[in-house]
């Protein structure tokens, strides 16, 4: 490949902010992981024992007065702030400022969710029903509109650049990174602040998900152990809420600033299932085929791939269908395997994007986590699970899977940084 290309296929990550159930920011995280501490706790209270729902991973408050003017902070969901304060934390990581180290117009922001503000929609919803018209707040779609933590984060930071968001559910954070890598590789932009953001923790979306018996629940049992994605006695998905948010930069322009690399972004492809509104497909290969198509836009082959970061919920279904999809592209003596889900539950719409740091994060650590709660591996999931503590490994290269209700299969392929960063 000649120079100038390589330069335009060479994207790098150089700034990370979280917001999950173990904290804010990226140090929270990786503590929490390395230690395997559980961001999943009991919810308590008549409203949620109604829903079905009785653990769900939490993440720590965020006060919109200290994000936003105090006459628009008065109905922005809980998506939206948790998307500010990710942002913030990932620009802060990288050092830059828009306007300042990039063209503002060189900027993009491709910010999703699966959700949007559900829970703002339905506490006017209710307000409305019991109150009547007045006392719905007229801020309500820009507090809640699915297109609003991009917004946000396009105003706050002076981006003048495309910003949009992506609706393919829990694949949309994923999809988010992959768009971000497509910007920069076209030339669209020198920087992509991408990523994903949601909360499901709203009554009827919990009671939508556990009358379709898709939630897993803690019981007399310890809540911590809800979660077991690959299981034997796994049982269903534990809801969470979040956000990732990376920053993506040309390796040009982050090496013209002396910018820090976490890793690199090498490669993405996505598929649809066409099986089924919310069920996998079972032989799983509508997610190979998009495992395949980010290793050949990567330039890589399986065999180069040290590390798979799994979408591994802990459904019965979805597992054993990537367990499948795994070892159609790898092999039965493929890479190391795990899911974060375990420690923190599933993050919707912020779940790939989330993921594909802790990959990259595990990358620049040389340590892979491990899934939680995995004490039985299901032998129809056979795979090479990294389980009871993280692993010290050094790959080159790590593929993060993110799948979702509609047949959406997104996989990225991440790389470690370049050694003399």
């Amino acid at each position: 490949m000649r120079s100038g290309l390589r330069e335009q296929y060479d994207v790098w990550v150089t700034g990370i902010g979280l917001v999950t159930p173990l904290g804010i920011g990226v140090p929270a995280f990786v503590d929490g992981l390395a230690a395997q501490r559980s961001g999943l706790r009991r919810l308590e209270g008549e409203a949620w024992a109604a829903t079905g729902a009785d653990v769900a991973g939490v993440a720590p408050e965020i006060s919109a007065l200290d994000l936003l003017p105090r006459t628009e902070a008065r109905s922005v969901d809980r998506f939206v702030l948790m998307a500010l304060a990710a942002a913030d934390e990932a620009l802060g990581d990288a050092k830059l400022t828009v306007g300042q180290d990039v063209a503002a117009d060189r900027v993009a922001v491709v910010v999703s969710t699966g959700a949007g503000g559900l829970a703002t929609y339905e506490e006017q919803a209710v307000a409305r029903a019991s109150r009547g018209r007045a006392a719905v707040s007229p801020y309500l779609l820009p507090g809640m509109l699915p297109n609003m933590a991009a917004a946000r984060i396009a105003i706050r930071h002076g981006v003048r650049g495309l910003s949009s968001s992506i609706a393919t559910a829990c694949a949309a954070g994923a999809m988010s990174v992959a768009e971000g890598l497509r910007l920069i590789r076209e030339g669209t932009a020198d920087v992509v602040i991408c990523g994903g953001t949601d909360t499901a923790l709203a009554p009827s979306v919990a009671t939508s998900f556990g009358n379709a018996r898709a939630l897993a629940r803690a019981g007399t049992g310890d809540p911590a152990a809800a979660s077991r994605p690959f299981d034997l006695d796994r049982s269903g998905f534990v809801l969470a809420e979040g956000a990732g948010i990376l920053v993506l930069e040309r390796a040009a322009h982050a090496r013209a600033r002396s910018a820090h690399a976490y890793g690199r972004v090498l490669g993405w492809g996505a598929t649809s299932d066409a099986h089924h509104p919310t069920s996998p497909r079972p032989d799983g290969e509508g997610a190979a085929d998009a495992m395949r198509r980010a290793l050949a836009d990567a330039g890589l082959a399986p065999r180069d791939i040290g590390y798979v970061n799994a979408h591994g919920t802990g459904t019965k279904v979805g597992d054993l269908a990537e367990a499948r999809a795994v070892r159609s592209v790898f092999g039965e003596d493929g890479p190391p395997v795990s899911s974060v889900k375990g420690a923190i539950g599933h993050l919707l719409g912020a779940a790939g994007a989330v993921e594909a740091a802790a990959t990259v994060l595990a990358l620049h650590h040389r340590s892979l986590p491990a899934t939680a709660n995995l004490d039985r591996p299901d032998p129809a999931c056979a795979l090479d699970h990294v389980r009871g503590a993280p692993r010290a490994a050094a790959p080159e290269a790590a593929v993060s899977n993110s799948f979702a209700f509609g047949g959406h299969n997104v996989s990225l392929v991440l790389g470690r940084a370049p050694e003399a960063v």
